[in-house]
């Protein structure tokens, strides 16, 4: 019987002497070996449990060949989507029993792309999740799959490897068509930076509802994904009169658009509908509440993690996309437009 009061931890012989087999089947067991009867592994699984055995993940590998690891690229931003994609991607992996090693960018370029993807690499990970929003990065990520079965999350439908993401222009498209449902004669938009693939897709949605309706397109101004520089948008759109309606590309510059019309005498939703995109914990505790676009970052987690195993198992035929269709969800800041 192996001496569970010892400091040291326990190693697969305690493991093997407890449950009464040999070293091997231990090895087996844990390995996930189907030439196991399920009683021996019962007692095997049993014995590591009371043991509070730890398989050494780099003796697994040299046996399995799979380090059950997955690299994951992102960038240092506090915003909440990519914030939230991050996690959704992380959880997804822990919960099919991956461990996770992550490389946080300062900047996203192509250079700091590659030597990422290229250091995970070197670590031996089994694939790779790129979070990389930005437009710059789409012609690098082809080049970078090169290195390590990869895949993007949040990229452009025309990055050359599978990806997954939120339908942007879905998202915006419903948004639009919110407003426009209401008898607003057109929609404003506060749109992201042009650098960003959300906002571009955002804004090609908004457009292109516009354009089908027959309304006329007003002028796009532009954020920077802060409050602060929704207000300034705001405070422009609340001088004109003929505004009624705005659709801001995100819950963060929609909060600084109300304030600039409230600032303005403007109120929402009597004057001014308002439709964010995003649905941030606080949308709902605005005044009034903000009607906004959810998207589901738990799902583009799973969703990004199917396509790496798929890309794992050898699945044939050529690289594929997942769109994730985003919600709206319809609250106080938006009402029937109010009459000439």
């Amino acid at each position: 019987m192996a001496d569970h009061g010892s400091s040291n931890p326990p190693i697969m012989a305690d493991v093997a002497q407890l449950a009464g087999v040999s070293h091997q089947t231990v090895s087996r067991v844990v390995n996930d070996h189907p030439n196991v009867s399920a009683r021996t592994r019962a007692r095997v699984l049993a014995a590591i449990a009371e043991l509070g055995y730890r398989p050494n993940s780099a003796a697994r590998t040299l046996v399995t060949r799979r380090s059950r690891t997955l690299g994951v690229v992102s960038f240092e931003s506090t915003l909440y989507g990519p914030a939230s994609m991050l996690h959704g991607i992380e959880q997804a992996a822990r919960n099919a029993d991956f461990f996770v090693s992550i490389v946080s960018l300062r900047a996203i370029t192509q250079r700091a792309l590659l030597d990422a993807v290229g250091r995970l690499a070197e670590q031996a990970v089994e694939g790779v999740v790129v979070i990389a929003p930005h437009t710059s990065t789409n012609d690098v990520l082809a080049q970078a799959g090169r290195l390590v079965p990869l895949v993007g999350a949040g990229c452009g439908l025309t990055a050359g490897v599978p990806m997954a993401a939120i339908d942007q222009r879905a998202g915006a498209v419903a948004a639009t068509r919110h407003l426009l449902d209401l008898g607003h004669r057109t929609v404003h938009h506060v749109a992201g930076p042009a650098t960003w693939l959300d906002a571009v897709g955002r804004a090609d949605g908004w457009r292109a509802t516009l354009a089908e309706a027959g309304a006329a397109v007003p002028e796009m101004l532009t954020g920077d994904w802060s409050a602060r520089s929704g207000y300034e948008a705001g405070r422009r759109l609340a001088e004109d009169p003929a505004v009624t309606a705005v659709f801001c590309a995100n819950d963060h510059m929609a909060l600084g658009v109300l304030r600039a019309l409230h600032e303005a005498g403007r109120r929402v939703p009597e004057d001014v509908g308002l439709v964010g995109f995003d649905d941030i914990p606080e949308a709902a505790y605005f005044v009034p509440p903000l009607s906004t676009v959810r998207q589901d970052f738990g799902e583009l987690g799973r969703r990004s993690l199917e396509l790496l195993v798929q890309r794992l198992g050898g699945s044939p035929g050529p690289p594929g996309n997942v769109l994730i269709p985003p919600e709206l969800v319809v609250r106080s800041s938006a009402r029937p437009a109010p009459r000439s």
